[in-house]
């Protein structure tokens, strides 16, 4: 029946609309994709790792590192999120009351071969280089060189701005050993945030038990290095 025929043109557009409208949600879905990629958070797996010393041993076990660019957006900076859990299982120290009056990390490092000076400890934290390869020949600078005091505690948050060929060690958190036994140190998602290095950046945990006392000792576990962009 010709009635049909007025019809026809109305349905033509309808199925460009449908067209157009296919198309426009493709595109909006690549966008998305793109957006997405361009800020995706990367999950990085680390391994555990234990140190036996005649003193104590140490153990990091469930570390895990999320790497994002920074907010900043500049290419200089990025994001890291750490968390782990580090435990010193200690059969020697002598045992006090309460900690020695420079016990606290803003004191040190420590004379006399201590870092805590009063009673033993256990500090754990990141090594954090630009442009550096984390390896035996930049840990050898110590310790106690070069750490930063930027780091809040095991919930906090650490900045720093360094550039190629600098490193940095970002203190999470530290526990006194008043007498032997088992002390945990757990953390979740400590942000360290780095501005400056344009090149790369690599990162690896430490953790470091020291013993004071007739029979001074000092342990350091470290951790895998892994990149941060």
């Amino acid at each position: 029946m010709k009635a049909d025929g007025p019809r026809r043109p109305y349905a033509r557009s309808f199925r460009r609309g449908m067209r157009l409208g296919g198309m426009s949600a493709v595109f909006a879905a690549v966008g998305m994709l793109v957006a997405g990629h361009a800020t995706a958070d990367t999950f990085v797996p680390l391994p555990d790792g234990h140190e036996v010393a005649p003193e104590a041993t140490i153990r990091r076990t469930a570390e895990h590192a999320v790497v994002s660019p920074s907010m900043a957006a500049n290419g200089a900076g990025r994001v890291v999120w750490v968390s782990g859990t580090v435990t010193a299982d200690v059969v020697q120290t002598p045992s006090v009351e309460r900690p020695g009056p420079y016990s606290t990390p803003e004191n040190w490092p420590g004379t006399n071969n201590s870092s805590t000076h009063g009673t033993s400890q256990v500090s754990t934290g990141y090594i954090v280089g630009c442009q550096v390869s984390i390896g035996d020949s930049a840990i050898s600078a110590g310790l106690s060189g070069n750490v930063s005091t930027n780091g809040a505690g095991l919930s906090g948050s650490a900045g720093l701005k360094i550039g190629p060929g600098e490193v940095e060690f970002v203190r999470v958190g530290f526990k006194d050993i008043l007498r032997p036994g088992v002390y945990s140190l757990g953390y979740r998602d400590f942000e360290i945030e780095i501005q400056g290095c344009g090149g790369y950046a690599q990162a690896r945990a430490y953790t470091v038990v020291e013993i004071i006392g007739e029979h001074y000792s000092k342990t350091t576990l470290y951790g895998a290095p892994f990149s941060i962009g």
